[in-house]
């Protein structure tokens, strides 16, 4: 395991005090030093980066101050109050870049993490198998060791912007004679090479936010596996906890999931996200809450005492998956593995998006049957609703994790042969 290398200092002033209202100050200053719509979109991601204030929280040098979270959140405060643009989104920087933060070599995240930083770079997830989704320590897609380089041959499924991404973040099975969870290693893949090919799934709104990606003998130097050898589920673990934290530093407000010129200007670009209804990337953003607050604004719904009782519901669903986040956070840094607390969060997060989708349909009455652009606020918050059942298969199935909880906390019976299986090789347990 590697140790985050920490460059030189980057930003203006060094910070004498890290309490929230020291770091607001300091903030509102610099943002409105140097906020500017009609700066190009790469030079406004790199002034954010070299300053520290695209993610706050994060070591300095790689785009942060490496402040503590609520001092970094104040940060963020400061500059959504100034109504500056923020950092780039997606893949890249609530998944890749927090666990190349954690298990990255030296040489690894200063290879990857800046260029995350500033927009340079879209990254994936390539987890997920045909066969192996919930249980996805089934997965098949094997690496084989050749010199200094690992031969990767599979297919992986419901990668989201695989089309657009330069690097993706892959677990692969190294030997197929350990038991499934113990022979998986964990890489850093090119996706340019010609031996991945990316297919995306059209869905049945139009939009085509996830792909298939078909592995044939793709290679992956050694020096970009992450982690130890076979030890790829613990990495991976570390991922999805990251997945499933609401306040994950790395999950910012500009839904820009997809890919992007980096010489427009950010007014311009922002017009452009703006135009682009898009329930997968709101979804993730976690900007429906605020689309959610503009529809009960708009039919005057929080008249209703029901509504507010729901819509208080929902900010404590928040807070509680924040605390499901910390306690998982706490866990990977001191050296631990995530455990059924995860499952938590997953539940926690589908769940939200149903009470938010059923809250703001109900709060439009009868215009909640509308879609497109005949909706209110154009149907952006209709393109979420229609994404919203995706939630609750994604990233494990509801089912999957209520079945984790009820083995792992409240010690209900495993399925029959299943703590056999999970000793068997991978190479010996029966296929289906």
């Amino acid at each position: 395991m590697g140790q985050l290398a920490v460059p030189p200092e980057c930003h203006d002033d060094a910070m004498n005090s890290t309490s929230p209202e020291a770091v607001r100050n300091e903030a509102t200053d610099w943002f409105e030093r140097h906020w500017d719509p009609e700066l190009p979109l790469g030079r406004w991601w790199q002034l954010l980066a070299d300053s520290g204030w695209a993610f706050p929280s994060w070591p300095e040098g790689f785009g942060g101050r490496a402040l503590p979270a609520v001092a970094a959140r104040a940060a963020i405060q400061a500059r959504r109050h100034i109504g500056a643009f923020g950092p780039p989104n997606g893949v890249a920087t609530f998944l890749a870049a927090p666990t190349i933060m954690r298990y990255g070599s030296q040489a690894q995240q200063n290879r990857y993490i800046p260029r995350i930083v500033n927009g340079q770079d879209i990254w994936c997830q390539l987890f997920s198998e045909p066969g192996a989704g919930s249980d996805m320590a089934g997965l098949a897609t094997r690496a084989t060791r050749d010199g200094d380089e690992w031969v990767i041959t599979g297919q992986k499924v419901w990668n989201s912007g695989a089309q657009w991404a330069k690097y993706g973040i892959l677990i692969a099975r190294t030997d197929p004679e350990q038991p499934k969870h113990r022979g998986i290693s964990y890489f850093l893949i090119d996706m340019e090479q010609d031996a991945v090919d990316v297919r995306p799934l059209r869905e049945m709104t139009g939009d085509a936010a996830f792909n298939e990606v078909f592995l044939n003998d793709a290679r992956v130097a050694d020096s970009d596996r992450l982690g130890d050898l076979g030890d790829g589920w613990r990495v991976a673990m570390t991922t999805l906890s990251h997945e499933r934290d609401p306040d994950n530093p790395g999950m910012g407000d500009t839904a820009a999931f997809g890919s992007v010129d980096l010489t427009m200007t950010v007014k311009d670009h922002t017009a452009a996200l703006g135009s682009k209804i898009d329930g997968f990337s709101l979804a993730l953003s976690g900007g429906v809450t605020k689309v959610l607050e503009d529809v009960t604004d708009q039919f005057n719904a929080l008249n209703d005492p029901i509504v507010r009782q729901r819509m208080a519901k929902i900010v404590e669903m928040r807070r509680n998956a924040k605390w499901s986040g910390m306690r998982t956070a706490a866990t990977v840094k001191s050296g631990g593995q995530p455990g059924p607390e995860i499952s938590t969060l997953k539940l926690l997060g589908s769940e939200m998006g149903r009470q938010i989708r059923d809250l703001g349909l109900d709060a439009m009455g009868p215009h909640g049957m509308l879609y497109g652009e005949d909706a209110p606020g154009g149907g952006l918050f209709h393109a979420y609703s229609m994404f919203t059942p995706a939630q609750s298969i994604a990233g494990g199935t509801d089912e999957v994790q209520r079945n984790i909880m009820g083995e792992r906390v409240h010690g209900l019976p495993r399925e029959p042969g299943e703590k056999e299986q999970r000793e068997l090789p991978w190479s010996e347990l029966p296929r289906s």
